[in-house]
């Protein structure tokens, strides 16, 4: 396909980028960041702050639209997920319609793109050459046998928690084009990048995002973040099946990994309270929002979240910033407290937990044994969510540690 812009022009589009993000920065006035950002603590060796874990609410999905030529034959089926359709039309054309108010029409390989598509957003396929930043779609394009698509990343090995990603990074088969906010520009073109898979936080970097469309690269970005339920995250494997067309590897896929959450609906809750939290620098405490998908994994797996009933103003963000005090008050007597090492650095003793606050040594969890830490691969992890349901199942019924898959207990 050919190319828009010429490098010379990449290069001082580039330039000129680079100045008005010192200049906005110099100014000072307001961070995109804004309140209520999920992102890690500053300085957090584990940080995911590419990950896009921002909301969990909807945003506005369209209608299928009426396309000129095409006639829309189905609407695919879905279970829990909220935040996008996928819509169907005859010759093979798919509309890929995304809660931020997107739509992008798929165009199968040496078919025309249509001569009215409207606002839609063209995708050509084969997207054989993705540069991937969104770090959470990879398990599920993995999961689909469709890695050899993603040719560049916005990750660099160490920034991986999944192997095969990592190894692919170490091989060559996948190259390390620059961050989200910073790509290389110059080797997304040199490279033939036809599709950029981006995390919601690109939305804090509107710049990187306009320049990348500048180049005729479309933008997508994933919000299976925002899902509120958590095998609502796993089912986008069914739109990057629509994707790449592998429909119907993402089918079974997801019929494999949500029967491990059906499998366990008439279990009876236990009644038993889990905190889950991590301790920001600055020594406010950040839990996950009532809304978001983690609490409904712990009460999925048979506890009741802590702060289940704590009011909140927002409905955009998977986590809330309290003060220490505030923590105390209502996890002091939680039976369970589980540190978030997905947004923090994973604690791996008490002595870890009480240099974050003596407060701690109050609480009834600690001095009941039961502190619990997850690993920092649970957010890249979104093939096998349910398993960290069963964690919880196990955690709060004195089950095999040795089966968890993502917490493991703080001595």
């Amino acid at each position: 396909m050919e190319r828009k812009i010429s490098k010379p022009i990449v290069i001082l589009i580039s330039l000129i980028l680079a100045l008005s993000l010192v200049l906005a920065a110099c100014g000072g006035s307001g961070s995109a960041q804004g309140q209520g950002s999920a992102s890690a603590p500053q300085g957090s060796a584990s940080s995911n702050a590419d990950s896009g874990e921002e909301g969990a609410s909807s945003g506005t999905l369209k209608p299928a639209p009426e396309i000129a030529g095409l006639t829309l034959e189905s609407t695919m089926e879905k279970e829990y997920a909220t935040e996008f359709d996928v819509f169907y039309y005859s010759d093979g054309y798919k509309v890929l319609s995304i809660s931020d108010g997107r739509q992008y029409l798929l165009v199968p390989e040496g078919k025309e793109v249509p001569a009215e598509t409207g606002d839609l957003f063209i995708l050509q396929a084969p997207l054989d050459h993705t540069y991937l930043a969104a770090t959470s779609a990879m398990a599920l394009i993995l999961a689909i046998d469709a890695g050899n698509y993603v040719t560049l990343t916005g990750t660099n090995a160490s920034g991986w928690f999944i192997p095969e990603a990592a190894e692919m990074v170490n091989n060559g088969q996948m190259v390390y084009a620059g961050k989200y906010s910073e790509p290389d520009y110059e080797l997304l073109i040199d490279s033939g990048c036809n599709l950029a898979i981006e995390s919601t936080m690109i939305l804090h970097t509107p710049k990187v995002q306009e320049m990348i469309e500048k180049m005729d690269i479309p933008v997508f970005i994933d919000r299976a973040s925002y899902e509120s339920h958590p095998l609502g995250r796993t089912e986008w494997v069914k739109l990057y099946g629509a994707m790449y067309d592998k429909e119907e590897a993402a089918e079974t896929m997801f019929a494999e990994k949500s029967q491990i959450v059906k499998d366990m609906e008439n279990f009876k809750n236990t009644e038993k309270t889990v905190a889950v939290f991590n301790v920001k620098t600055d020594g406010t405490v950040q839990i996950r929002s009532p809304k978001d998908y983690i609490a409904t994994m712990v009460e999925l797996g048979g506890a009741r979240y802590a702060f289940r009933d704590i009011a909140t103003n927002s409905d955009t963000s998977s986590t809330l910033n309290i003060s220490m005090e505030e923590f105390y008050a209502t996890a002091v007597d939680a039976d369970y407290l589980v540190y978030n090492g997905t947004i923090a650095e994973p604690i791996k003793s008490m002595d870890e937990l009480y240099a974050l606050s003596e407060l701690f040594k109050d609480f009834k969890a600690v001095k009941e044994g039961n502190v619990w830490c997850t690993g920092n691969n649970m957010y890249q992890a979104t093939d096998i969510v349910g398993e960290f349901i069963l964690d919880i199942n196990h955690m709060v019924t004195d089950g095999d540690e040795s089966s968890m898959t993502f917490i493991t207990k703080v001595q």
